[in-house]
């Protein structure tokens, strides 16, 4: 294990990371399958969206999910009354969303895309942004936090969620997860894209955002339970605002 931080990116250039979009869109089928190779985002999603529900107001502003992937979030959140754009560059990924929200009709609007495209184009546009299990598969996260930001209005919040860079996350979420008891596809994750809370916090505070709270995720593989405590030691959630 590399335990040092992941080199920024050169921002001048897309953030896209090639090798993680095809893996992604190369699982795009089994989305919504809550048994199936994402079956822990569907069971940590019902803890995660109370924890955006009880510090934001989804109906009080347009809403962002970016990285939305197949659409279990941004899904999940339209159907609690905000009005989301779901953004992703997993082209196939996006179609599986978008004919899952008809088959529910739940509106969400799907666009491929990054973060930084959506920043240029709607800058201090949505009230609410999250960004959840998807800073570790960019070439340059700080470059994404900056953009979250950008996008946000003033007065808005804004979600991220991550994994800790530390031996023990190293083997709950690569060797546990994704080689023992195969709750993930293996090579869903790189050690060396795990981030430190103290780096994202520095990367949101240089974005112009405050920090207001972090909260970890734990998450039982055996019971398929989610709580949100304070223990970051492997995946957490950041909650910031932009000043109003």
């Amino acid at each position: 294990m590399n335990d040092t931080a992941p080199p920024k990116g050169d921002r001048s250039h897309s953030n896209v990371d090639a090798d993680e979009i095809a893996k992604f869109n190369a699982l795009a089928h089994r989305w919504w399958d809550p048994d199936g190779d994402f079956k822990a985002l569907h069971d940590i999603n019902p803890a995660r969206l109370a924890y955006i529900m009880e510090r934001t107001e989804l109906n009080a502003g347009p809403a962002v999910d970016i990285g939305c992937g197949g659409g279990i979030l941004a899904e999940a959140m339209a159907a609690n009354g905000a009005e989301v754009t779901g953004v992703d560059m997993a082209g196939k990924a996006l179609s599986v969303a978008r004919l899952h929200a008809l088959e529910t009709n739940v509106p969400v609007n799907y666009r491929e895309g990054t973060a930084e495209e959506v920043a240029a184009e709607l800058p201090n546009h949505f009230r609410t942004v999250t960004c959840l299990e998807m800073l570790e598969h960019v070439a340059d996260y700080p470059s994404t936090v900056q953009a979250c930001a950008d996008m946000t209005a003033p007065g808005g919040d804004v979600f991220f969620s991550t994994i800790n860079r530390n031996p023990k996350a190293y083997a709950l979420l690569v060797i546990g997860a994704e080689y023992i008891m195969n709750i993930l596809p293996k090579g869903t994750h790189e050690y060396s894209k795990f981030i430190k809370p103290s780096e994202l916090c520095q990367a949101i505070r240089a974005a112009g955002l405050e920090v207001a709270d972090i909260s970890g995720i734990v998450y039982n593989p055996f019971t398929r339970q989610c709580r949100i405590n304070r223990d970051v030691d492997a995946n957490y959630l950041v909650h910031a605002r932009k000043p109003a």
